[in-house]
């Protein structure tokens, strides 16, 4: 496997990549960072694809910079870098997806196809409300961030994302929570420095993607998170849907195995679809 830098303004976007053949870039939640996508960047490789993740700013071991700066932007220079002759298929899971949606829409000839995990997307309204079990737990994060309980807030996200906000906390154990403690740890604690630009809000101009897209979701999610990829499913043109059951907010730390039959699935369409 490569490490490199990738230089994106003033930043240096940490990236590694894998394998020859079809580009596919895998765009980490906001709870992670790259690892979180290690059981598929070797099935990527092994199936003849060229696996591609990185760090956002301010995640893993990308940090910050003083500039202003889009995620798109980001995003860009590392296919400019990585895959800079043929479009390349995006994974994003939250809001990794979001970035991919956003990247499709700005940029429909570096996208060659989009699978989706629980995305979140820009311009989507907020929940007006939430149930009782969520609100609470809304609470006590708003509670641990007046508090600066950097440990606490991890420890909450960890229950909420991973395991799943209505389910018991610590249902997901193992090497699965160590990895998600460490990945938010380093996000939590990171010095925010420069100005993201937004682009323009997706949630509107969703019906514009006409490129290959899988929405993908675990039924232990967020109900507002089940709703919007719902919303994905009904207005993207031919879009399709898989849910994972017994899975939360990041079905590839929980399920590899079945991600994977996923995620090579959908590739081997994409890369049918270049031929």
């Amino acid at each position: 496997m490569t490490a490199f830098a990738v230089a994106s303004g003033a930043a240096g976007i940490a990236v590694e990549a894998l394998g020859d053949g079809l580009p596919v870039v895998l765009l980490h939640a906001g709870v992670a960072d790259r690892r979180m996508w290690g059981a598929q960047v070797g099935a990527l490789a092994a199936a003849g694809c060229r696996a591609i993740a990185y760090d956002r700013r301010g995640f893993g071991e990308t940090l910050h910079a003083d500039d202003g700066y889009s995620h798109v932007g980001d995003l860009v220079a590392v296919l400019d870098a990585c895959a800079p002759r043929e479009p390349a298929i995006l994974v994003g899971c939250s809001q990794g997806g979001r970035i991919a949606i956003d990247a499709a829409l700005a940029h429909p000839e570096r996208v060659s196809g989009l699978l989706l995990v629980a995305p979140a997307i820009s311009g989507a309204p907020e929940p007006s409300s939430f149930p009782p079990a969520i609100q609470a737990w809304i609470d006590r994060v708003e509670r641990a961030e007046a508090a600066s309980d950097t440990d606490r807030i991890n420890a909450l996200e960890a229950h909420a994302w991973l395991d799943g906000p209505l389910e018991r906390e610590g249902r997901v154990g193992g090497a699965a929570r160590e990895l998600f403690l460490a990945m938010n740890e380093i996000a939590l604690r990171a010095e925010v420095r420069g100005a993201e630009i937004e682009p323009p809000p997706a949630w509107n101009r969703l019906a514009e993607l006409a490129i290959p897209t899988l929405v993908a979701w675990g039924d232990l999610d967020f109900p507002s998170v089940v709703a919007t990829c719902e919303h994905l499913v009904a207005t993207v043109r031919g879009a399709r849907r898989h849910v994972f059951a017994g899975a939360a907010h990041l079905p590839n730390l929980e399920q590899p195995a079945a991600f994977n039959r996923v995620l090579l699935d959908f590739c081997a369409s994409g890369a049918a679809g270049r031929a």
